[in-house]
């Protein structure tokens, strides 16, 4: 655990702190537009329980993201909309790359519909870095399932697009990817992804989970609960009661309904609560009815999934990023530990991509409720003066903690305090709702 101070802060230099203690952000996610024109099965707008308003990014409100731009490592241009249906997209761009120093670099995720030859080509000359293209399968008939309205022609266009507009503007630096939403019904489908992908010009590849905004796609998540901790611990004890004759498959109903015990049960009762024991002295969160219940048929799956997966990003030289297979104990949060600032299209500031908009979801077989956190807005006051108010410096110096509870993997769930509509703090007392973050889990990622 690294430990935050108020005299650490003050006393080292600037560009020795951490990027989230620094006087100003290095990471800046900008809302460009909350429009787009697919309806893709697993995005927040089609979601219940959902405030979010349509709207694009003004050139007044991008004007007020400057003063931060000087010091800037990365740009990133989208948000829950499409950004290349906003007019303005190449001049928020091109002026970025006026201010933003040497090294850093301008970026954002895309459907591709709507990038053809001309639209490629007024990117790259506005100064483009990155470009990351949604593709969750080759097969048309998933794909369309998945991307609603969508069709695997309109990527193989884009792609064609981007090589001819490399002949016209030969020094662009854009580099292009792809992100894909693992899921049950197209895991099978990642390595021909990044084959596909690699042999029209990608390199680099982003796979994220799903986050099951309705209940009926959470029997389409290809994730595990459990963190990979709590497997191995609890594989080595299940093993070690075959070993002795211990059977623990009915410890929850001996444990909890049966008072009188015979001499077999109790010894069960008692080899559980060893395990238990250990788990504690390690910090493992144990949720044994969910370890007792895992899908080791899915984990294998996944397991194999990703080998091949980085077999074919060995053989194509396409740079892999795989999500986490299950959770991990120790998180971090990219976001924050990076120095993130997150501009919703209309002016507002967030700390992350977790609290950016207001969402309800299922996890770990609830529903979870996700209320945005705003510091301020543009317009109202600058960015680098929200960015260094005593509150915003106060949540991002206690998520660096990264001290939290393990809710999904906790006996207790639901419980009051996380699975509210209006979270106040969690067991540990923090203030910060990062306990049952996605993406602190490592198994959520996007371009960043």
């Amino acid at each position: 655990m690294t430990t935050i101070t108020s005299q650490t802060c003050k006393t080292e230099p600037e560009e020795s702190l951490l990027p989230a203690l620094r006087n100003y952000p290095s990471r800046i996610f900008v809302e460009t537009t909350t429009r787009c024109n697919l309806k893709c099965q697993m995005c927040v707008k089609q979601s219940m329980g959902g405030d979010l308003e349509e709207g694009d990014l003004s050139l007044e409100t991008f004007k007020a993201i400057e003063p931060a731009l000087p010091r800037a490592e990365a740009l990133l241009l989208n948000g829950i909309g499409e950004p290349l249906l906003h007019p303005d997209l190449e001049a928020f761009i091109r002026r970025a790359k006026e201010l933003m120093p040497f090294g850093s670099w301008v970026g954002f995720q895309s459907n591709g519909l709507l990038l053809d030859e001309n639209r490629a080509v007024s990117l790259m000359e506005a100064g483009l870095d990155k470009i990351c293209l949604s593709l969750d399968a080759i097969d048309p008939d998933t794909f369309r399932m998945i991307r609603e309205g969508g069709e695997v022609d309109d990527l193989q266009f884009a792609f064609s697009a981007i090589e001819k507009a490399r002949r016209k503007v030969p020094d662009s630096p854009l580099k292009v990817g792809v992100e894909f939403v693992l899921m049950k019904d197209n895991l099978h489908q990642l390595s021909d992804v990044l084959r596909w992908a690699s042999a029209r010009g990608a390199s680099f590849a982003i796979v994220t989970h799903l986050l099951p905004y309705e209940k009926e796609h959470v029997k389409q998540a290809a994730y595990e609960y459990n963190t990979t901790e709590a497997v191995e611990l609890y594989d080595l004890w299940k093993k070690k009661a075959e070993d002795q004759g211990i059977d623990i498959s009915n410890f929850f109903h001996v444990y909890h309904c049966k008072f009188i015990r015979t001499e077999e049960e109790q010894r069960m009762v008692d080899f559980m609560l060893e395990l238990i024991a250990e788990a504690r002295a390690r910090d493992i969160f144990l949720h044994l009815e969910n370890l007792s219940k895992r899908d080791e048929n899915l984990a294998d799956e996944v397991a194999r999934t990703y080998e091949l997966a980085r077999a074919v990003a060995a053989e194509t030289g396409i740079e892999l990023r795989l999500p986490g297979a299950a959770p991990k104990n120790d998180r971090t949060c990219d976001f924050i530990d990076n120095g993130g600032v997150f501009v919703s299209w209309n002016g507002e500031i967030h700390p992350c991509y977790f609290l950016w908009h207001t969402f309800q979801c299922h996890f770990a077989g609830r529903k979870k409720y996700v209320k945005k956190k705003v510091f301020g807005r543009l317009g109202e006051k600058d960015i680098l003066e929200i960015w260094n108010e005593s509150s915003y410096h106060a949540f991002r110096k206690e998520v660096l903690q990264h001290e939290y509870p393990f809710c999904s993997n906790c006996n207790l769930i639901p419980c009051e305090y996380i699975y509210c509509e209006e979270f106040e703090q969690d067991c540990y007392t923090n203030t910060v709702p990062c306990g049952d973050c996605f993406w602190c889990m490592g198994m959520f990622q996007c371009l960043s």
